[in-house]
């Protein structure tokens, strides 16, 4: 049987993981789980396209710091990995001792998580289970305090259940690298229930939108919301409102115009159309317009089509039939294109049409500018 003594020392000396025992870091959380707290860890992951080493130290202090203070310096040391590149092993024990006092001895800020409302009641007593969970979200690139603040239901989530929607998310062509930015967008996929949430949106998209299966990691990565999205109360909606509309290819649906499909239809779709025909368009006008340019759905009423608008009219005095024609004015910048082109324009004793003034490159510009001055000569 081991001395106690020995057995304390064990418990709070420098544990190492190796590089093999990381070929897929999600799977390494069962690792990492084993790893007893209160320790100062390093994790080695093997970075396959370089020859070297990517080191992410990860500092739990000292399980005899006080307990509030060890919780809350755990929560925010764990939000910040120290990450440098080693070109080969480890060189020396001093090396990693001094390392390790290094890290020990960072000041930790404030995180996310210690400002979210129910850290306060619960920092004193952080469990183990959200301990091993922030290990588990930063390893996978996720900030832990912005994901336990937006999606409160992480707190109890077992990580057997992320670890299966992970799984789940990888069986239908996400990759590993996409987690952190779907994660991060969408904290709440990581509680979501594969049965009744995830599985219907693959369905949806497979036979209503007609994706293929090794497309699905293409639309999901250009809109991430589907995951969350609800198919009968969103998703279905809102195609059903558009295809009315006369939106017809289903593929520019899919790939390039998905963020409509997770927009409310009474809240954000018809309110656009509504506008517009506030400002003088027809009804069939404002359909052809959002055809045409479908962005118009996802601009905001009061800080860009009213803005651009009151533009349009007072400055350029144009008419309603130019951004009939040409509805893509909304989407270019006021104060970064619209107004600087237009006023050289203006000094330059030149009117150009919107396409000509918005749409052509810099030099293209100048160079318009320059040949109409010398018309004028």
């Amino acid at each position: 049987m081991a001395h106690p003594n020995k057995m304390v020392r064990q418990r709070s000396s420098t544990q190492f993981i190796q590089p093999n025992n990381l070929q897929n870091p999600i799977m390494s959380q069962s690792i990492l789980l084993k790893l007893p707290l209160g320790i100062a860890c390093h994790i080695y992951i093997y970075k396959t396209n370089q020859d070297e080493l990517l080191e992410k130290g990860i500092h739990l202090f000292s399980t005899t710091m006080p307990t509030a203070a060890a919780a809350a310096t755990t929560t925010t040391a764990l939000h910040s990995f120290c990450i440098s590149s080693q070109k080969s092993s480890l060189s020396s024990s001093n090396s990693q001792q001094q390392l390790n006092t290094k890290l020990l001895a960072t000041k930790p800020t404030k995180s996310l998580l210690q400002k979210h409302p129910l850290y306060p009641q619960t920092h004193a007593n952080l469990s183990l289970q959200i301990q091993e969970k922030i290990i588990c979200l930063e390893i996978m690139g996720v900030d832990s305090g912005k994901a336990l603040s937006l999606n409160p239901c992480l707190h109890s989530a077992p990580l057997d259940s992320i670890q299966s929607i992970i799984s789940f998310l990888q069986s239908k062509g996400i990759q590993q690298k996409d987690l952190p930015r779907i994660f991060g967008m969408c904290p709440k996929v990581l509680t979501a229930n594969i049965k009744t949430d995830l599985n219907p949106v693959f369905n949806f998209l497979s036979q209503d939108l007609k994706v293929p299966e090794h497309n699905f990691r293409r639309v999901i990565n250009r809109c991430p919301r589907l995951l969350v999205s609800s198919v009968r109360d969103q998703l279905k909606p809102a195609l059903f409102y558009l295809q009315r509309l006369g939106f017809k290819d289903l593929e520019a649906l899919a790939y390039q115009d998905s963020v409509l499909l997770v927009s409310s239809v009474e809240i954000t779709l018809i309110p656009k159309l509504k506008f517009l025909e506030s400002i003088g368009f027809s009804k069939e006008e404002t359909v052809v317009m959002a055809l045409r340019c479908p962005g118009l759905f996802t601009y905001s009423i009061e800080n860009n089509f009213k803005p651009k608008f009151e533009y349009f009219i007072e400055q350029i005095n144009g008419d309603l039939k130019e951004l009939k024609e040409f509805p893509q004015y909304f989407a270019f910048s006021l104060e970064k294109r619209i107004k600087p082109r237009h006023l050289e324009a203006v000094e330059s004793g030149l009117r150009f049409d919107l396409p000509t003034m918005l749409k052509t490159t810099d030099e293209e510009f100048i160079e318009r500018i320059k040949r109409g001055r010398g018309d004028h000569l």
